[in-house]
């Protein structure tokens, strides 16, 4: 693990702020592309167009010229205008942020990110959790890992009801991963009368998960209306959802995110890491080291986030008190120092590490 400069941490926050301000300002002029007319026996007819991912040109019919029509493309036109110096500056932010070592996805994944954001995934409330959100979190940190953060899974966990006051009520994520023209498919459930919470690249190890907290119930997948996908539920996943912050996904134009707080994220990883079966050993072994980065990271700069993050496991009663135990005490044999450091931050963790 080593930090990221001080330059490269601030190009970081301000990439989250010019996310956020753009997200704020979204209207027809953040869509990429133009409007153009097509003549066609004597009528004219309007079609916006663009380049999809595979780099061909694609049209979308829009229908007969109109005064309404030519009100949204003039429209366009103003808003695309105002909006370019923005999103400029977020691609040369992007640019800044890797070359001075900060975490960045991927094209294909970044794509893919990039498409789930602009459908709202994440303005609906969805959650980015899994190794894409641990690297965010260490732009976020002002922190590089230094080590292996490939994955082909992009794990979204949403949760199942939505704030219907919210003014974005509804997204479809199996259409946004169709329009990418990539190839994802859904991957069949071992029980075919269960739908698919998972959508794989044909040809490709890359998946999409969607995730939702269990209840204790049997943990058979739920539709999400609002995403208009099923979701796979998870026992714990409810304690990563309840406090989470934005972040930015670092790529060629970025994508803004939900990501859980880094301390439950990491206090997350040690319980479920004493839930895996001795087949996942190697699963077990990533839990413990992301625990490590991130635990150490927040004893030395933000120790106060570790207790909240641990009083809200004690909170959940003696079940959750012991599994953190078990974690703990697993962790404290693999990292003793970075375990004295963190106790040395936030001592009452002791007791939740000792037998």
């Amino acid at each position: 693990m080593r930090r990221l400069s001080p330059e490269t941490h601030t190009l970081y926050a301000e990439l989250v702020d010019q996310l956020t301000a753009l997200e704020a300002r979204r209207s027809i002029g953040s869509l990429k592309g133009s409007f153009t007319v097509k003549n066609v026996k004597g009528g004219t007819y309007y079609y916006f167009q663009h380049v999809g991912l595979n780099g061909a040109l694609r049209q979308i019919y829009l229908g007969r010229r109109s005064a309404a029509l030519d009100g949204l493309a003039a429209r366009y036109k103003a808003e695309k205008a105002f909006f370019q110096p923005d999103l400029e500056r977020v691609k040369k932010l992007c640019a800044q942020i890797r070359a001075g070592g900060g975490l960045y996805a991927d094209a294909a994944h970044a794509k893919v990110l990039s498409a789930l954001a602009a459908g709202g995934v994440f303005r609906l409330g969805g959650v980015l959790v899994g190794t894409h959100a641990f690297a965010a979190m260490g732009n976020m940190l002002g922190v590089n890992w230094e080590t292996a953060l490939k994955t082909q899974d992009i794990d979204i966990a949403a949760s199942r009801t939505v704030n219907i006051a919210f003014p974005i009520g509804k997204t479809d994520v199996p259409a946004a991963l169709e329009n990418l023209k990539m190839g994802f498919l859904p991957v069949p459930q071992l029980d075919h009368k269960n739908p698919s919470t998972s959508f794989r690249v044909r040809g490709s190890t890359l998946m999409v998960d969607v995730l939702t907290p269990g209840n204790g119930e049997a943990l058979k997948p739920v539709f999400i209306p609002a995403l208009n996908t099923a979701a796979q539920p998870l026992p714990y996943l409810g304690y990563l959802m309840e406090a989470t912050e934005r972040a930015a996904v670092v790529s060629g134009e970025g994508a803004l995110v939900n990501v859980p707080s880094p301390a439950r994220f990491a206090l997350h990883k040690l319980i479920i890491s004493r839930l895996r079966p001795a087949a996942m050993q190697a699963k077990v072994q990533k839990d413990l080291a992301q625990a490590e980065f991130l635990l150490g990271i927040l004893a030395e700069d933000r120790p106060g986030d570790i207790m909240v993050a641990y009083e809200a496991v004690m909170a959940r009663g003696p079940s959750w008190a012991g599994r953190l135990k078990k974690g703990l005490a697993a962790f404290s044999v693999k990292y003793p120092e970075e375990y004295k450091k963190i106790l040395s931050a936030a001592p009452n963790l002791g007791n939740g590490g000792r037998g």
